[in-house]
């Protein structure tokens, strides 16, 4: 083994990188409390911000309180 090699780069503290894992139809509908045909129509609609992979939809729990949170002020 090579271990000359330049470890590879590190992120600063400063920047903004955060994983949020993804969550199916299922979970993020009861988030909602909605059905979970209902969240994917809307989420085709463009209504929620989901992510198609496949036959699958995915959702990012952030992206949903935001959209309840603005339905609410609305």
């Amino acid at each position: 083994m090579d271990f000359s090699k330049k470890p590879p780069a590190r992120v600063s503290a400063t920047s903004d990188l955060r994983f949020e894992p993804l969550i199916d139809t299922e979970q993020a509908a009861a988030l909602l409390r909605i059905h979970p045909k209902t969240l994917q129509r809307m989420a085709r609609r463009g209504e929620v911000r989901g992510y198609q992979l496949g036959k699958l939809w995915r959702f990012r729990a952030s992206d949903l309180v935001k959209c309840a949170s603005a339905e609410v002020a609305s």
